[in-house]
């Protein structure tokens, strides 16, 4: 199966996804959520499962922030599913060392390890694969 391709996003598309990323670094994971999905919304092909999950990732750490670890722990597993498929690099994302830190703190949140859990979340960072 060849590896799915790079999203390719208007100038609207691409201010919402800006706009997601610093709302979900900002700790703003509510707003994040509504922000990528109404880029999501727009998204067709093989590119949609990958703004799906990240979605569904900002999802998850609004659940923790709200004290609410079996919704954390439901979205989060679902949203690693959704990011799987996706190579190690995406985007300009590094997904693996992404994926890594979700399953750390999915672990977290199975054990209810409350060091991990009043850690500083992850931050997204995606380099510019656009021109």
């Amino acid at each position: 199966m060849s590896e799915p391709p790079e999203p390719q996003l208007n100038a609207e598309e691409r201010a919402l996804f800006d706009r997601g990323v610093a709302e979900f670094n900002a700790g703003l994971y509510f707003e994040c959520h509504e922000s990528l999905e109404d880029l999501w919304t727009g998204v067709r092909g093989p590119t949609r499962d990958f703004f799906q999950g990240l979605i569904q990732v900002s999802v998850a750490f609004h659940h923790l922030t709200r004290g609410n670890l079996g919704g954390a722990r439901s979205t989060l597993t679902r949203a690693l599913k959704r990011l799987e498929p996706y190579p190690d690099r995406y985007y300009g994302f590094e997904l693996a060392t992404h994926r890594r830190l979700l399953g750390r703190w999915l672990a977290a949140i199975e054990r209810k390890d409350e060091q991990v859990l009043a850690e500083t979340p992850p931050t997204w960072h995606f380099a510019a694969p656009w021109p």
